[in-house]
């Protein structure tokens, strides 16, 4: 069973360790690199929501939220009072396994609780090339609305 758990001491190395394939390395930040964004953002006042994706209790992927603009200037207008999708990530190991399909499900679940206040959407970007993110998303009934989020493309879904 695949569920969301906070990142805390005692999973924090274990989600950091976790990588995307070589090929796949231009398409998503570094767990690192996102926690340590979701650091500054949190102290900035915005919001960013971290969390390991755990597949019986193990982290075999990464997952983190936005809610609200956080002022960039490459931010689609969807952005505003808005969840977002901003990092997912299966480790290279654990993928093939359909973990990606639950934790995007898991995730989704999650995201309607409405944890951080009222949206009508959830939105993401992904790059152009990654087309298994694009056939995932698209299967789970996000659609391309037409922004851009700076090169990548933009993703709606209906809460």
């Amino acid at each position: 069973m695949v569920e969301l758990q906070k990142i805390d001491a005692q999973n924090l190395w274990k989600v950091v360790k976790l990588s995307v394939r070589d090929d796949q390395s231009d398409f998503v930040a570094t767990n690192t690199e996102s926690i340590l964004e979701a650091y500054v953002t949190i102290t900035a006042g915005k919001v960013a929501l971290p969390f390991a994706v755990c597949a019986d209790g193990v982290p075999v992927g990464f997952v983190m939220f936005g809610y609200g603009s956080t002022g960039d200037k490459d931010e689609p207008s969807v952005a505003e009072s808005n969840y977002c999708l901003w990092r997912f990530m299966i480790d290279q190991s654990y993928q093939g396994r359909g973990y990606g399909r639950q934790a995007l499900a898991a995730a989704l679940d999650y995201v309607r609780t409405r944890p951080c206040g009222p949206a009508e959407y959830c939105w993401l970007s992904y790059e152009p090339e990654n087309q298994a993110a694009r056939a995932l998303y698209t299967a789970m009934g996000f659609c391309e609305n037409g922004e851009m989020d700076g090169d990548e493309i933009v993703s709606i879904l209906k809460l």
